[in-house]
């Protein structure tokens, strides 16, 4: 099993912290968030770790760690940066977003699953949402579930609460015959693509999210499994989110949340 951390990104709504560093270089509690997400893919057997850089590539540096870049990070996105990573996109593969940190219950849950595709879906986060925004009917994704578990759609952002049925939460294991579908899907749509709108996304080829990606391989009629889990992760996307989450630390209550 390897790791690629996606960490390219400006983090644009993190700037009061991240003027000059990535945001998955943002310090919480002593460590930054990639550091943290090194130490729990090393406590859990994977030692073959990759983090692709863009912004301010120079400021991550970490021993035993595999590096590939972005050059073009202000004019791309998540999937873009992921096959700067392509030579590890082979056997099976943790993707994970550097704004994120997770326990390790978390990733355990994600190894220990059968799919070949598994996407860790917190069906707990409403709690944790109206912490962040003061209300849970903000910054809201469509995530839906079949009653075999799988994700029969996620990414839309003009989605109805009640049809929510977990959030993605950015970390995702490809291994065997859908690692393989999901790098048909890129190659494929890159040539015919690229420069272009894709589809009915919005977005340029070059621009498209990892939702999107996911979204294909469901709409090709490929399984895309959740992998339920309940709380046991945070996200940093603005300065609030930082803000908060330190606060919640100083009042002995960020256990509720997460356990680090």
């Amino acid at each position: 099993m390897k790791a690629i951390i996606l960490a390219a990104g400006m983090g644009t709504r993190l700037k009061k912290y991240t003027q000059e560093v990535p945001k998955g270089m943002l310090s919480f509690i002593g460590k930054t968030i990639i550091e943290r997400q090194i130490e729990v893919f090393r406590r859990n057997g994977i030692t073959d770790i990759t983090v692709v850089t863009g912004f301010a590539r120079e400021k991550i540096d970490y021993k035993g760690v595999n590096y590939y870049h972005n050059e073009y990070y202000d004019t791309t996105n998540m999937v873009e940066s992921l096959y700067c990573a392509e030579e590890k996109l082979k056997d099976e593969v943790i993707i994970s977003y550097a704004d994120i940190i997770f326990e390790d219950t978390v990733l355990q849950k994600m190894l220990a699953s059968k799919s070949t595709v598994a996407v860790a879906v917190d069906r707990d986060w409403k709690p944790y949402w109206e912490q962040r925004y003061d209300r849970f009917d903000f910054d809201l994704e469509s995530l839906g579930l079949n009653d075999r578990g799988e994700i029969t759609c996620l990414g839309d952002e003009n989605v109805d609460i009640n049809d929510i049925d977990g959030r993605y939460v950015g970390l995702i294991k490809l291994s065997g015959e859908g690692l393989d579908r999901f790098n048909e899907i890129y190659k494929r749509d890159k040539k015919l693509f690229s420069g272009k709108v894709w589809k009915n996304t919005g977005r340029l080829f070059e621009k498209i999210y990892m939702t999107d990606m996911l979204q294909a391989l469901i709409d090709d009629g490929y399984p895309v499994n959740a992998c339920l889990i309940e709380r046991g992760w945070l996200e940093f996307d603005t300065n609030e989110d930082y803000e908060r989450m330190l606060a919640l630390h100083e009042e002995n209550k960020l256990a509720d949340y997460i356990k680090l």
